[in-house]
């Protein structure tokens, strides 16, 4: 996940640097993997500057490129061949000289040189908005202000500015981390611990939201089964158009797209806050009726990428009074999404099921930013605020007034857990008695209150977001990692039990032929115990009556548990020489799982069930190369030495 350094400032005061922010956050339980200098746009636009078309006639080989000789400041203008079809003379524009880097993606670029287009000699590339980066539109090239100086730095025109991203290695249990201000609370609490403060974070104010008018009802439904609340509102008489500056860049700075002002804003409080929105066109939602639930299995559903999918009859569909309109929790629909012609905007902040979301997810192959949270388990009573947020951002940046009340269906509340601590039980598991006030404020700090206190311990009522903290020793953890694991000493004693096993230790004997074939020269690998059912009909040596088969499959390929090692390590060989690998020596440990036919329904697992422990050698290609002997191809010579040694070194005659 990444965190602007910039944008986490925004609620935090501090002037520490960035490396040393993720320093604290890593002993606080957030491991932070890199901290990278970015800028707002791939590449800083180096070797990009603005241009002057001096000239521009037809190209002599061709009907659609044009000439153009355009002032970069130089000395001598640059010849420059252009496609666009609304290139002209006393244009100002963005030119990509000679050394230029062209970025396709995050990773894939293409650089400027010299060459020639049907004959004629460019210099450079005058840039469209896509090629720059700046948007998707692709229609013709930038054309600048008139008052735009050729020869100017284009990361001087567009005012780049640069700021540092730290990636942070999420674990799923940290929910309440998948956002800025997430972030910024475990950052306070340790600064806070470190300073003697109590120190609160800034959260952006929605007291100034009002309904201006109600002009939409809305008729709001869900099946709780798949959608715990629902919140949502109408804004009308907004303009559809691009973001300002400062919220493309937040967004750019992240990784992502900006896309327009409207979905934009969504994406913002997004990642502010770790709520996910939706926003759709009021005028596709017929009857102004939105419904959560299922339908029926093979129904029909284009997503916003244009991609026709076909539902499975369980994931929560977002439907008006006709048709449905979004895959909740995951993916928007092409036709209710936000288009420049847009007025009005229906806005939904809800709590989706984290199980129905990850098995769609899963099922459909999409993971997006509003799936990552959900499956972890979002606030579910973060939900009005993020609205009034993105509500207030929206009428901001793109015009208009509310239209309709907040709309909030919560059938079944979810309310804080409370959690009794016991002081004597807590120092046992951290091996360190904590002062009791400085307990108190790490719980507070992380918004956790402290309802009664005596001297044995207290009540701690833990917020909705946190929906990892459920125990008493979850508790204790959230106070240790902020108080710091370093800062526990170790003892001078060390206790311990001796125990003896009777037989054989067949973890020691794995461990030994692992390093006998690891030396060997092969390479151990690991694959799922699910596969795919297709494997075993009409096997006779791997019937499938013998099979045990997953009543809910997650997808097609990992319908059933493996009877065999062999098909994982075929898929394994496979795919490496299909990428010019072929010389591969490859093993396994792992478990396979047989059912008995012929043993009644009613008979004990151990006895219809059988779950053995397996190892598989594979060899292609040719021998390891050495200098006592050449290469050769492998073959059962060379399997039958490797399976003697094996026994040789397990005494096995």
């Amino acid at each position: 996940m990444k965190i602007s350094y910039k944008w986490l400032r925004r609620y935090i005061d501090t002037d520490l640097g960035a490396e040393k922010i993720a320093e604290l956050l890593t002993f606080g339980g957030l491991e932070v993997e890199s901290v990278e200098l970015v800028e707002t746009v791939k590449g800083g636009f180096k070797n990009y500057v603005v241009g002057n078309v001096e000239t521009c006639q037809m190209h002599p080989n061709s009907d659609h490129l044009h000439i153009t000789t355009v002032d970069v400041g130089e000395q001598e203008p640059l010849h420059i061949v252009c496609g666009a079809p609304n290139v002209a003379k006393g244009q100002k524009v963005i030119v990509a000289k000679t050394g230029a880097r062209v970025y396709t993606s995050d990773e894939e670029y293409f650089e400027i040189k010299k060459s020639k287009l049907r004959g004629e000699v460019s210099e450079g590339m005058i840039c469209s908005e896509k090629e720059l980066g700046l948007s998707d539109n692709h229609d013709g090239i930038m054309v600048l202000d008139d008052k735009a100086v050729p020869g100017t730095p284009a990361k001087e025109y567009f005012q780049i500015e640069e700021d540092y991203i730290l990636e942070i290695g999420l674990t799923a249990n940290r929910s309440d981390a998948a956002s800025h201000i997430g972030v910024a609370r475990d950052l306070l609490a340790i600064l806070n611990l470190q300073n003697n403060r109590k120190d609160k974070l800034k959260i952006p104010s929605v007291e100034e939201f009002s309904v201006e008018r109600i002009e939409n009802v809305l008729d709001i439904r869900i099946d709780t089964g798949l959608c715990k609340r629902y919140t949502a509102l109408t804004i009308s008489g907004i303009k559809v158009g691009d973001s300002p500056k400062w919220l493309a860049d937040s967004l750019r700075t992240i990784g992502i797209r900006p896309i327009n002002n409207i979905v934009d804003a969504t994406n913002y409080v997004l990642m502010e806050t770790g709520q996910p929105l939706h926003a759709f066109d009021l005028s596709k939602v017929k009857g102004n009726k939105v419904e959560v639930k299922t339908l029926a299995k093979g129904t029909k559903f284009t997503t916003l990428d244009g991609t026709e999918r076909e539902l499975n009859g369980r994931e929560a569909m977002v439907c008006n009074a006709e048709e449905p309109m979004c895959m909740g929790g995951i993916y928007g629909g092409m036709l209710s999404g936000v288009n420049a012609d847009t007025e009005s905007v229906l806005i939904e902040s809800a709590y989706f099921d984290p199980v129905v979301i990850r098995k769609a997810s899963k099922y459909h192959g999409l993971k997006t930013d509003a799936s990552f949270r959900y499956e972890r388990g979002a606030d579910v009573n973060i939900t009005p605020y993020a609205l009034k947020r993105v509500a207030l951002l929206i009428k901001e940046i793109a015009g208009g007034y509310v239209s309709s009340e907040l709309i909030d269906v919560y059938p079944v509340k979810i309310n804080p857990v409370r959690i009794e601590l016991d002081y004597k039980r807590m120092d046992g598991l951290i091996g360190k008695s904590i002062e009791r006030q400085i307990v108190k404020n790490i719980l507070n700090s992380l918004d956790i209150d402290v309802e009664q206190e005596n001297e044995n311990g207290l009540t701690a009522i833990v917020p909705t977001n946190k929906v990892d903290v459920t125990r008493e020793c979850d508790l204790v953890e959230e106070i240790l990692r902020i108080y710091g694991y370093n800062n526990v000493e170790t003892g001078n004693s060390i206790r311990s039990c001796l125990s003896s096993k009777d037989g054989l230790d067949t973890d020691k004997i794995q461990n030994s032929v692992s390093d006998y074939l690891s030396s060997s020269g092969f390479n151990e690998t690991m694959n799922n115990s699910l596969t795919k059912l297709a494997y075993y009909k009409d096997n006779e040596d791997f019937p499938m009556e013998n099979s045990v088969c997953i009543l809910n499959a997650l997808s097609k390929d990992l319908g059933q548990m493996r009877q065999t090692l062999l098909y994982g390590q075929l898929e394994t060989i496979s795919y490496n020489i299909n990428r010019k690998t072929s010389d591969l020596r490859i093993f396994e440990f792992g478990n396979c799982y047989v059912r008995n036919a012929d043993c009644p329904d009613d008979a004990a697992v151990g006895k219809r069930y059988c779950e053995q422990k397996h190892l598989a050698i594979l060899t292609t290609g040719k021998t390891v190369e050495s200098w006592q002997r050449e290469r050769t191809n492998t073959d059962f010579y060379y399997l039958k030495n490797i399976f003697t040694n094996i026994l040789e070194l397990l005494r096995i005659d």
